[in-house]
């Protein structure tokens, strides 16, 4: 495939229109083996796809591992995410957060200057990998954290947004933003600082369209691009060959 290219917001850097979503390759909700990760990957590959997305949180580490292994020594772009630290020690069940056969450890959350710092080297280690192209706050909002969510957002606000500034000032990594499944975290983050990229997932798609309300045109004024994970909500919809993409901002 011959896939088109889009500056991320107002940096250097391009990505695929379309990339791979690496959820599944952690064991989320799927049971895949090792060897079925590969082949997703080196599919995507050979197919001419260069953007890939991961996290600490998907398969507790074991997402990275499996994408940073696949990806060494290649022409990629990568997304990963901060604000989880993992610990060893394993859940007593997987399952109650979606996980099979996860690596041995939980997730303690952690949106500080320290802890976003330290988030982003220890996935930089299970990769493998000497880049992470995008970073992205992962998760943070309401809807995930509850009550709690006042002391992530202000640690976000305060120190942990100054830790991922200056990863992308010294070059680090290229662009940084939010990785989330709510609008509005979204909307009160673009008050705290330069955002280059939300990916924002479940929120567009053929079934749900408030952010073009509110959310894109202040992202397009922004300046920041949106990435639209899921947009089928992860498979329940198939189809579409008649939907008008042409109001949402660049992705």
């Amino acid at each position: 495939m011959n896939i088109k290219q889009r500056f991320v917001g107002n940096t250097e850097l391009k990505i695929d229109i379309l990339g791979l979503g690496c959820a599944p390759l952690g064991g989320n909700f799927v049971d895949l083996s090792y060897e079925d990760g590969t082949k997703i990957i080196n599919t995507a590959l050979h197919s001419g796809m260069s953007y890939f997305d991961t996290a600490a949180w998907y398969g507790f580490g074991r997402s990275e591992r499996l994408v940073g292994d696949h990806l060494r020594h290649k022409q990629y772009v990568l997304s990963s995410k901060v604000g989880r630290i993992l610990k060893p020690g394993a859940v007593q069940n997987p399952l109650d957060f979606g996980m099979i056969d996860p690596l041995p450890f939980h997730v303690i959350y952690d949106y500080s200057y320290d802890g976003i710092m330290r988030s982003y080297e220890d996935s930089l280690q299970r990769l493998g990998l000497d880049r992470i192209d995008i970073l992205l706050a992962h998760d943070i909002g309401a809807f995930q954290h509850g009550a709690e969510n006042a002391s992530h957002f202000n640690d976000l606000a305060k120190s942990g947004y100054k830790a991922m500034s200056e990863l992308r000032e010294q070059g680090a990594v290229k662009a940084i933003g939010l990785g989330v499944n709510e609008t509005q975290v979204c909307q009160d983050a673009l008050d705290i600082g330069q955002w280059d990229v939300f990916l924002l997932a479940g929120r567009y798609t053929l079934l749900e369209q408030s952010p073009l309300e509110c959310l894109f045109p202040a992202c397009e004024k922004a300046g920041t691009s949106i990435i639209c994970g899921g947009p089928f909500n992860s498979g329940l919809l198939v189809g579409g060959d008649t939907w008008n993409y042409s109001k949402a901002p660049k992705i």
